[in-house]
């Protein structure tokens, strides 16, 4: 089994996202809306096939799609991609735990082991970080007993983008106390502007006694911190993302409303040390536009997950690009000219994507684009997109990538 309950606290006191027992690595977040086409748009959700109920059809009301008859994704080392659309710069996102890099009209699995998710770019292009996770036995104190445990454990990586490597630990979720091990949760990883910094979400350094939080890694010693951000108790944190100078903190304060989900995205100010609440409740997953003028989030509701433009000062709700319910995950084009986000169809999660014609926020909306088809991609893990500097418009100038993402040597070490 998977890490199921606490020496301290029941596993009902447990839930770091506020969504009830916790069972496998993270349990679906299905009282977030409570719907279960709404798991798919929310942090707990761990694979790309959710089965709904099915239409009869493929993809936009084809019968059979490239990967087989409707509800049938394509193998799990095959990404269906559409030749007529071509991505500028890359995409990263997950299938079958895996790391897949979209760039152009081609595509290429980056990793190979099956155990990895949530992969991000580095800001100058050359890494992805991810979360992977290992199988070890352990022993851990449930009240005076010890009991045996198969743990799958996280632990944060690194890969070159071009594969010239192998992928390299940054920092292990192994958690000991005595002669017994446990683990502490990493999960959700992205890299500040400058590259020094990992802001992930954790319950380190010891899972018994805290909540699930953002907290920031120092790539340079290895060390973490926790910015003093409220929460509420046991519910924690989720879906951190850098402004693009690296000044302010994008997060979600999970909460609930008796039963329900009711998450509200928030913003810490890293100079002035402050916290400000963005938006009302039932908004996740945000990410800034290139110049931090706006701000992309998934809106839940009782009939599903669409994709939002907020406005970057105030959060208010300024645009809605999809209405179906079935859209999250939403990242920004490093030109600030399109929005993919990740959309389940016949209970197959695949990448799409919505031109922005003009400027904001009246943009004038394109037809959307499926950037892959059916081909099953990990619903839990949210894409990135990165594009050289020199693909990017002179103006509004972007923020400067670091000069580079590595780590100082030793801070990293070959995977077990």
């Amino acid at each position: 089994m998977t890490r199921q309950v606490s020496a301290r606290r029941t596993r009902e006191t447990r839930d770091p996202y506020g969504i009830g027992p916790i069972g496998t690595l993270a349990a679906p977040i299905l009282a977030l809306v409570g719907l279960l086409v709404v798991a798919v748009a929310t942090l707990g959700l761990m694979g790309g096939s959710l089965t709904l109920p099915g239409t009869g059809n493929g993809p936009n009301g084809a019968p059979n799609g490239p990967g087989g008859p409707a509800g049938t994704p394509a193998p799990s080392n095959v990404v269906n991609i559409d030749p007529r659309t071509e991505v500028p710069g890359s995409i990263v996102y997950a299938k079958a735990g895996n790391i897949w890099i979209q760039s152009g009209k081609s595509v290429r699995q980056l990793s190979t082991n099956g155990t990895a998710s949530m992969p991000t770019w580095s800001p100058d292009g050359r890494f992805v970080y991810f979360i992977d996770t290992f199988l070890e036995r352990a022993t851990f104190p449930v009240g005076n007993v010890a009991r045996n445990y198969n743990l799958t454990s996280p632990r944060l990586m690194r890969i070159p983008a071009d594969g010239s490597a192998p992928a390299e630990l940054i920092k292990s979720g192994r958690y000991r106390t005595g002669r017994h091990r446990w683990f502490y949760w990493l999960r959700q990883p992205t890299v500040s502007p400058d590259g020094r910094t990992v802001a992930l979400v954790s319950d380190q350094p010891d899972p018994t006694e805290s909540d699930v939080v953002v907290q920031l890694l120092n790539l340079t010693t290895g060390s973490f911190s926790r910015p003093d951000l409220p929460e509420t108790q046991f519910l924690g944190h989720q879906d951190p993302a850098w402004s693009p100078n690296g000044r302010y903190l994008l997060y979600v304060r999970n909460n609930r409303d008796g039963a329900r989900g009711a998450p509200v995205i928030a913003r810490w100010d890293r100079t002035e040390r402050r916290v400000r609440t963005m938006t009302g409740p039932g908004y996740l997953q945000p990410e800034y536009s290139p110049d931090g003028r706006y701000i992309v989030a998934t809106r839940t509701d009782g009939f599903g997950t669409n994709v939002v433009i907020l406005e970057g000062g105030r959060g208010t709700e300024i645009l809605r690009l999809t209405d179906d319910g079935r859209s999250w995950s939403p990242i920004w084009s490093p030109r600030g000219d399109a929005i993919a986000f990740l959309h389940i169809e016949s209970g197959i999660v695949d990448l799409r994507m919505v031109p922005l014609d003009g400027n904001g926020p009246t943009w004038a909306l394109g037809a959307p684009l499926d950037l892959t088809t059916v081909s099953g991609l990990d619903g839990s893990s949210g894409p990135d997109w990165f594009t050289p500097a020199d693909q990017l418009p002179a103006s509004p100038a972007p923020s400067s990538p670091a000069p580079s993402s590595l780590a100082p040597p030793g801070s990293a070490s070959p995977a077990p």
